[in-house]
């Protein structure tokens, strides 16, 4: 069985920072010609002037400083402020301040001149912040009413942007559409930085809907073409790509090497990273320069505001005095209050730890003891060249080594996950797909009991959850239905969608089940299995016990049916990803 991986590629936002690319280097160039020469009718505006010069520079800083003494000026006409906030708007941007960039460009009036590019920033910022709908509706702006006027700016861009935004929102047609158009204008500039980006960006599109014949021809145009580059960045995500692409044809040597470039592009990366840092330093040093004009001007208004309002101050310190003195009281009880049930939750923990401990060693020196003894019993049917005896005995070592296995890393996430060392991020995941992968695994294991496993979960359900975490819950819950399910037993997988909240996730087997008390001491958050009803099955509980810890860890809900001899279904309730439902 062969589990195709959903890719994520690094180039889908390509477009956001064009200020890369010969294309909009020229753009930028054009631009900055036309505001000096419009920016001359305001002779008498100096510091407009010098802003706009600084802007021309690409000095982001200084553009800022002269757009705010302008700003802080009397008398201001409109058309002046619009080109002030479009100055510290665009300064913003470059320096990757977005917050900032979009306050300032919602400041900009809709009859300034440059208003189409004000939407084409603010359609980048919805871009980068994941507002697909409001990206789309601030570029098809520019698209309606482009027709006739002399605009300055990247379209190839544009539409490509347009693209991206169609893809992330799953409307195919239209993505393929929008990207081809970016790459027939990119073609005129005959920029490998640019086509590279959006023939990866094409390549998605067609192998997120399994369109493999079609996608990796892009693929291996945009990584040709990332050749001709100097962007190191670009030459690792593209290697990177085919890596995972020749790993899904199962073409494992060449995905090797592909990964294996990908490795060595990420290093040169770094080491042009290191020489950023200091030209970063460097420029930090000239910035505090500029800013002692902008602390002497704060100087000068704080003085005014300490004169104006020192009575007002005085009030309203000796109010949070008091104010403070009786929150402070309250939090004492508060705290005393705290201190007094973490100490009686750290008890409880102790003793769950002890316990655990006490459990997972005498499972270890159970399976090494009984994986001593059967290889005892090895060395002598060797001897004898009892085949089938010796082909009995290594399944059994092979099964030992495997529950051990699998009781030490149950063991380390837990451990990680008590000392909060793991990375956990929730996030957006097609439950259908993490079976899939989850279950390719334990093939071989269903196979060799003759099992039949369903994976009955509907293809569209998304749900809100931290990967690994869900990852390392399937793992268990799998391996425990294979090891308390008989022979030509049946595993099924679905999702019960009775709550509009929740999906309801059910790992179900016709196994041995479990009694009324096992199944209620499984459901405590700190319970754990010490006693053993089945010596060559039941564990610690440890990898239970994990599951319990993150499922709770993530917002979801944990819960068992069972019956004796019938079988068990495992249930977690996990909160669906509406905003993509």
């Amino acid at each position: 069985m062969l589990i195709k991986i959903r890719l994520y590629l690094g180039v889908l936002l390509f477009f956001i920072c064009l200020s890369s690319t010969a294309q909009q280097k020229q753009i930028d160039t054009l631009l900055g010609r036309e505001l000096l020469q419009k920016i001359k009718v305001f002779k008498a505006e100096t510091n407009l002037s010098q802003a706009a010069h600084f802007f021309v520079e690409k000095k982001w800083d200084s553009t800022l400083v002269h757009a705010m003494k302008q700003l802080s000026m009397a008398n201001n006409n409109k058309l002046v402020v619009d080109y002030c906030h479009f100055f510290r708007a665009y300064s913003f941007y470059q320096k990757k301040l977005m917050n900032a960039a979009e306050k300032e460009f919602s400041q900009v009036s809709k009859s300034f001149g440059y208003y189409y590019l004000v939407k084409i920033y603010l359609g980048n910022i919805a871009l980068g912040k994941e507002k697909y709908e409001d990206a789309i509706s601030y570029y098809q702006d520019i698209e309606n009413t482009e027709k006739g006027k002399n605009y300055i700016y990247n379209k190839s861009g544009l539409k490509h942007n347009i693209g991206i935004s169609y893809l992330h929102l799953e409307k195919f047609d239209d993505a393929e559409k929008y990207l081809l158009k970016s790459i027939d204008l990119q073609k005129l500039y005959s920029d490998p930085m640019m086509l590279s980006g959006s023939y990866g960006d094409l390549g998605t599109l067609y192998y997120v809907q399994f369109k493999d014949a079609m996608a990796i021809p892009y693929f291996v145009k945009a990584y040709e073409l990332s050749k001709k580059t100097s962007d190191f960045d670009l030459k690792r995500r593209t290697a990177l790509n085919m890596a995972v692409v020749e790993k899904n044809r199962s073409k494992f040597d060449k995905a090797l090497a592909y990964r294996e470039e990908s490795d060595t592009w990420k290093d040169s990366l770094n080491d042009q990273n290191k020489i950023w840092e200091v030209a970063k330093l460097e420029k930090q040093f000239a910035v505090k320069q500029k800013q002692k004009e902008v602390s002497l001007l704060q100087a000068e208004n704080k003085v005014k505001i300490a004169e104006r309002n020192g009575f007002l101050y005085s009030a309203l310190f000796l109010l949070l005095l008091l104010g403070a003195g009786i929150y402070l009281y309250r939090e004492k009880i508060k705290t005393n209050k705290i201190i007094l049930a973490q100490k009686e939750n750290l008890d409880e923990l102790n003793a769950t730890k002890d316990k655990l401990f006490s459990i997972v060693s005498h499972d270890l020196r159970s399976s090494v003891n009984a994986m001593k003894r059967s290889n005892a019993k090895l060395i002598k049917k060797v001897a004898t060249k009892d085949l089938e005896e010796i082909d009995q005995l290594l399944h059994q070592n092979s099964g030992i080594a495997n529950s051990t296995y699998n009781l030490l890393d149950n063991l380390l996430n837990w451990a990680i996950l008590q000392t909060g060392q793991s990375f956990f991020e929730i996030t957006s995941l097609r439950l259908f797909f993490m079976v899939e992968q989850v279950a390719y695994n334990y093939i071989p294991l269903m196979e060799e009991k003759n099992m039949l496993f369903e994976n009955n979960i509907a293809k569209k359900d998304l749900v809100l959850f931290d990967q690994e975490s869900l990852k390392l819950i399937l793992r268990n819950l799998l391996d425990n239905a294979i090891k308390f399910s008989n022979d030509s037993g049946t595993i099924k997988v679905y999702t019960r969608n009775d709550d509009l909240d929740f999906c309801t996730l059910v790992v179900e087997d016709n196994g041995l089940g479990m009694t009324a008390e096992t199944r209620s001491n499984l459901v405590k958050s700190t319970s754990l299995l010490s006693k053993k009803e089945n010596e060559n099955i039941i564990g610690t509980g440890l990898g239970m016990q994990l599951c319990k810890s993150l499922v709770t860890k993530n917002n979801a809900v944990f819960d068992v049916e069972s019956e004796l001899g019938i079988g068990t279904k495992i249930i977690i309730k996990i909160p669906r990803d509406q905003a993509n439902d």
